[in-house]
């Protein structure tokens, strides 16, 4: 059966209610599912605990739910671009939880591979291993993680077949293989989506099982967090 829908707010029908956990792939605006988060701030939903690298800028990406205050709490690596979400969270509006980027990546694919929790280095002797049990092994001392399991996950693909099977492009891969395995009910939106049978399996990052509900991607233009480009130097004149 195809899991194509008609639109971002058709696939998330019956999927969102009012505090939720949320799953979000991407890195700043990189390989961001920006219609389904679009679609997630016009559905009004409340109270939200979202789960992503970062919370991209003011006024686009996961800013937008910022901007709407549907966000009651925000585990992430990283949050330096987005002005109001440094503004709320300064005046206790909203919760969070940091996050080793690497570590963020391991919660999540755990919580895909059905494994609860494990120990990590990182974080060790900071405020990120306060309150969390710890453990030697082999003479080092390690800090227990939990995996994280959302209710909803959202990504973005570049290209997808009807079955749900993904396949993503260069850097807007990054945290969207372990997204998509880390919810319970996992959408994805897609640039381009063929049918089955069409991708090569040797392709395939995310295998369609992980993917209940799929959406074509509007062909909006990609945004960029910072452009910074070197200055034109002068071309050499010809003898």
């Amino acid at each position: 059966m195809s899991k194509l829908k008609t639109g971002a707010a058709d696939a998330l029908r019956d999927a969102l209610r009012d505090g939720i956990t949320l799953a979000v792939g991407g890195f700043g605006l990189s390989g961001i599912p920006a219609d389904l988060i679009e679609a997630v701030r016009d559905s009004g939903v409340r109270g939200l605990t979202v789960v992503s690298n970062n919370m991209g800028v003011d006024g686009k990406g996961l800013g937008v739910l910022i901007e709407a205050g549907q966000v009651r709490k925000v585990i992430a690596s990283y949050v330096g671009e987005n002005k109001l979400f440094a503004e709320q969270y300064l005046a206790g509006k909203l919760e969070v939880e940091f996050t080793p980027q690497g570590t963020l990546a391991e919660r999540l694919r755990a919580g895909g591979a059905g494994i609860p929790a494990f120990y990590t280095k990182t974080g060790v002797g900071t405020l990120v291993a306060e309150g969390k049990r710890h453990e030697v092994f082999d003479g080092e001392t390690y800090v227990q993680e939990r995996a994280i399991r959302a209710d909803v996950a959202l990504v973005h693909a570049h290209t997808a077949d009807t079955d749900g099977n993904l396949v993503y492009r260069y850097t807007a891969r990054n945290f969207n293989p372990v997204v998509a395995t880390a919810g319970a009910v996992t959408i994805a939106e897609a640039e381009v989506i063929v049918e089955p049978g069409t991708l090569d399996p040797n392709h395939i990052v995310t295998p369609g099982v992980y993917v209940q509900r799929l959406v074509q991607a509007s062909g909006r233009v990609k945004d960029i967090e910072q452009r910074t480009v070197r200055p034109r130097t002068a071309e050499p004149v010809p003898a």
